[in-house]
């Protein structure tokens, strides 16, 4: 996943953006984050479609959706984000409600990818990459095979001081939840507690927080077992084959990347088309090969080579066991308390 995580609400948010850039209404504007889609598909786009476009990058959710906010969706035509921001977008009345007919390609998509607990149906978001949260690690280095988040919250002698944490606030509340056998969106104040100090126990332990270079700490052996998503943990293996996944017993949160039509947009049919574009078989698999993500289009997943999926196992997992996990969702007001209390565990000495 590109660097996508959460840390604020949507309202602090808009108070640190101020108002939205000024872009050109006559192309077609998309949102991405940095290399998480070819580099040639804008072009690409426009050839086949005869659509002008420009990209924008964002560096966070958070970026763009306080411009978002701010700018009630204008200026932009499609954007990707991850879903609870997608939820956000939907109940502010920002989001487009989808044509399918202007979709044809979403016929690409697995069955379990219209099951999605924030969007069933797609009715607002497509999803672009899916995949789980869990434990990166040196097979070579750490004995055994860890197996629980206490392995990372509570690790051996031999691990502590080379371990790293995901340090955006659902993820890494999300890693304390998952331990103490809570939901991944669990919003009473008493767990909450319960879980910083947890997290701040295990602070003590932690070389780093760390959301974009945990697999080269891997890789070079400054760190031996770190707190990963799935794909992130698949450049970290493509340097060293020691270096493998593994989703805890306690399970994983289900994260999926979405794109969004906004209702505001300026060039609503070039609109679906750039996200038909991306659902091509082709142009979708693109981002299986090249950002190691999973992604929910089956002809495009059914294309990858046998070598490539023995190389990255957690590629083949499935759709049905993707499902099985909670996915996190927009958790409303209780935003506030996860990043205060996200704070708190940061400023803990």
């Amino acid at each position: 996943m590109a660097l996508k995580r959460m840390t604020k609400t949507a309202l602090s948010l808009v108070a640190m953006m101020g108002a939205a850039s000024a872009l050109h209404a006559e192309n077609l504007v998309v949102s991405n984050w940095d290399g998480y889609m070819a580099a040639d598909a804008i072009e690409a786009y426009s050839k086949a479609t005869g659509h002008d476009a420009e990209l924008v990058l964002h560096g966070t959710n958070e970026e763009i959706m306080g411009k978002l906010i701010a700018s009630k969706g204008k200026g932009y035509d499609v954007v990707f984000v991850s879903s609870p921001f997608a939820e956000v977008l939907h109940n502010l009345g920002l989001a487009e409600t989808l044509d399918h007919a202007k979709l044809l390609n979403i016929a690409n998509l697995y069955p379990e990818a219209g099951e999605l607990k924030h969007d069933p149906g797609n009715t607002f978001s497509v999803p672009y990459a899916w995949g789980t949260t869990g434990l990166c690690y040196r097979s070579d280095k750490v004995a055994g095979t860890p197996d629980s988040w206490m392995d990372l919250l509570a690790p051996a002698d031999g691990v502590s001081g080379k371990t790293t944490m995901l340090a955006t606030d659902r993820w890494l509340l999300g890693a304390g939840f998952l331990a103490k056998g809570y939901s991944v969106n669990e919003t009473d104040a008493g767990k909450v507690a319960e879980v910083r100090d947890l997290l701040v126990e295990a602070k003590k332990t932690l070389l780093a927080y760390d959301d974009t270079t945990f697999y080269a700490k891997l890789v070079s052996g400054e760190a031996e077992l770190v707190h990963a998503w799935d794909g992130w943990c698949n450049y970290g293996i493509a340097e060293n084959t020691d270096i493998k996944y593994v989703i805890p017993k306690e399970g994983s949160d289900l994260w999926v990347d979405t794109m969004v039509i906004l209702k505001n947009s300026e060039n609503k049919d070039a609109a679906y088309a750039f996200v038909n574009f991306i659902l091509d078989e082709k142009n979708h698999r693109w981002a299986a090969e090249n950002i190691l993500y999973k992604v929910p289009n089956k002809p495009a997943m059914d294309g990858l080579s046998k070598e490539f999926l023995a190389s990255y196992t957690n590629m083949t997992i499935s759709p049905e066991a993707l499902l099985g996990y909670e996915q996190l969702r927009d958790v409303g007001e209780a935003q506030r308390l996860y990043s205060r209390t996200v704070s708190e565990i940061k400023a803990a000495q």
